[in-house]
């Protein structure tokens, strides 16, 4: 369920609250601000979630 949801954020982000934070969902990925994770996540689709990592790996983002 969503509020089993196991964020992770970047080892790179040490201790610094201002990142964000993810977690795998069966269908994509949820993502949120680490310093108001209260608020909320927003959800993308599997296509979506490969075509941004995509897009960042390649230098593009």
């Amino acid at each position: 369920m969503i509020d089993e949801l196991v964020f992770r954020k970047s080892s790179y982000s040490g201790q610094a609250p201002n990142c964000v934070e993810v977690a795998g969902l069966p269908s994509g990925a949820a993502v949120r601000d680490s310093k108001h994770p209260v608020l909320g996540h927003l959800a993308f689709p599997v296509t979506e979630w490969d075509a941004f990592l995509t897009a960042a790996r390649s230098g593009l983002l």
